[in-house]
């Protein structure tokens, strides 16, 4: 995918953000998390990543079930070992999480981007 396409991509998925993904981008928006900037849906050479914190190098993905499929399974297997060779650290989060027990994970969020930060 081109970097043209890419940015494309990452503009429709803003549009159409997940209940769930809507739901996290409250709680990371405007540095609200320890003073931590996270982007959405931010493009990252082929790929898309759902939030990304530049500071602590952490792409956090919400998965719903479309990601128990065993050829998205494999498609994020592979995304997960190029942004790894990048430096980015993924962290992955079921839909239900996010809906279900929202402060454990804002708080798992936060302690993860910190100690990235060397905080």
């Amino acid at each position: 995918m081109t970097a043209l396409l890419t940015i494309e991509r990452a503009r429709e998925l803003r549009r159409r953000m997940t209940p769930p993904e809507a739901r996290l981008w409250v709680c990371l928006r405007g540095k609200r998390l320890a003073g931590l900037k996270f982007r959405r849906q931010h493009p990252i050479g082929p790929y898309v990543l759902d939030f990304y914190c530049a500071a602590a190098k952490l792409a956090v993905e919400v998965d719903g079930s479309s990601h128990e499929r065993s050829e998205q399974i494999a498609h994020d297997a592979r995304r997960t070992a190029w942004l790894r060779e990048q430096g980015v650290r993924i962290v992955r989060l079921a839909a239900e999480d996010v809906r279900v027990h929202l402060d454990w994970v804002v708080d798992f969020i936060k302690r993860t981007a910190l100690e990235r930060c060397g905080g």
